[in-house]
């Protein structure tokens, strides 16, 4: 009877049994508690259909979604002191690292690599929060000078995706002069006349804020990062008061001019491929390379539709939210394409009036001579169908009144 106890049974409640699926299977937004299947969530470039928060993501991911194609070639990062001050508190900072390593399969908190957005090549540098909150130590400090060399050396666009809690406290004095260092290769790449675009993520704080993240020529934060020096709490136990709604919060920080922009995750590559060519005087991006880059997955149910002009852009907002800096003005231009509007489009502009109404600023062409002769005597004031406006004077009248 043992065979029976001992191995059918066990057999029998194997194939009867439930399986416990993974944990990691569905993903909860921290904002409405949506559950997402994580597939689903990656499809979406890790942002919740619903409410839109942008989750976290690790720096190899990063790096997949911003180059065509998911291609890059990484940059070789030098070695650097390991545990120069044999730091020690719970744990030993030795050790820290391993797990932090063996976490991530990272070095350290910032990798870097070279490739083409939209086809314009640059050199992108990535902090992974992940690893030990993404703090700034001499092996980050080294890994982000030697991207920003190599951007020199190619005279590529710099781009410096920040995600950090400052710098790191078990490398002391060693780590805060990796600020002035990081600040030394930015001034390299403004004396060479290259652009340096930082992309605020949630976190960026402490000393990576006031370094090297606030240092770029454009700055751009994905939507409800937290961006600052010190955290909210530690500002409302200081000052005594109640902070406002929202604050350090990206939308807020673009309303008071700290940032430039807030992109959302879909349209950071066509943004970023706009600023680097915009500024690096290069022809603007394709508006096809864009329209198959800045629309999500599912977003052509009517709102990115084509329209009159046939190119699949709400001309109201789409065309010109490509680029638009604090003052609210578009870089790449009105159409999307980087062209100045021309004096036709300008006398075509239309103005809404008091009424609700739409009405065309600019001469309305004459169906024939006699009609152009009478455009040209009356000044060209013509009265549309439904218009209050007064009928145009009679060009008697106004012989008679010279």
């Amino acid at each position: 009877m043992n065979w029976i106890s001992n191995v059918v049974r066990p057999k029998i409640r194997g194939l009867l049994s439930k399986r416990d699926s993974p944990d990691n299977l569905w993903v909860k937004c921290p904002e409405s508690g949506e559950m997402v299947f994580h597939k689903d969530l990656e499809a979406n470039q890790f942002v919740f259909p619903g409410s839109g928060y942008h989750q976290r993501i690790d720096a190899n991911a990063r790096l997949r979604l911003l180059f065509d194609d998911a291609k890059w070639t990484p940059i070789d990062m030098p070695d650097a002191p390991v545990d120069p001050l044999k730091f020690r508190d719970e744990r030993r900072y030795s050790e820290r690292l391993k797990a932090a390593k063996a976490k991530t399969g990272l070095d350290d908190a910032i990798i870097a690599g070279t490739g083409a957005v939209l086809g314009t090549d640059i050199v992108a540098a990535v902090q992974d929060f992940d690893f030990m909150g993404g703090s700034l130590g001499m092996a980050a400090g080294e890994a982000f000078v030697t991207a920003a060399s190599h951007a020199v050396g190619q005279q590529r666009p710099f781009i410096m995706f920040a995600a950090s809690g400052g710098a790191r406290m078990q490398e002391g004095i060693l780590s805060l002069m990796q600020l002035p260092r990081a600040t030394v290769a930015v001034e390299r790449l403004k004396k060479a006349g290259l652009p340096y675009i930082v992309v605020l993520t949630n976190p960026t704080t402490g000393g990576v804020t006031a370094s090297y993240a606030m240092l770029g020529d454009i700055h751009i934060a994905e939507p409800g990062a937290l961006i600052g020096f010190a955290g909210p709490r530690v500002i409302e136990q200081t000052i005594r008061e109640k902070l406002p709604d929202g604050f350090q919060r990206a939308e807020y920080l673009r309303e008071h001019g700290m940032v430039d922009m807030v992109v959302h995750r879909h349209e950071l590559r066509s943004t970023l491929a706009s600023l680097c060519r915009l500024l690096t005087g290069q022809p603007a991006v394709p508006l096809a390379d864009i329209e198959d880059t800045a629309l999500p997955a599912g977003a052509a149910d009517g709102d990115g539709a084509p329209g009159a002009g046939g190119n699949g852009l709400d001309t109201d907002t789409d065309a010109r939210s490509d680029v638009t800096g604090k003052n609210g003005s578009s870089a790449v231009g009105t159409s999307g394409t980087g062209r100045e509007p021309s004096g036709a489009d300008n006398r075509a502009t239309k103005v809404r009036s008091s009424e609700g109404t739409e009405k065309s600023v600019g001469r309305k062409p004459a169906k024939n001579k006699a009609a152009a002769k009478d455009q040209l005597d009356d000044g060209g004031d013509q009265t549309s169908a439904g218009d209050d406006r007064k009928p145009a004077r009679p060009a008697g009248d106004k012989q008679k009144k010279d």
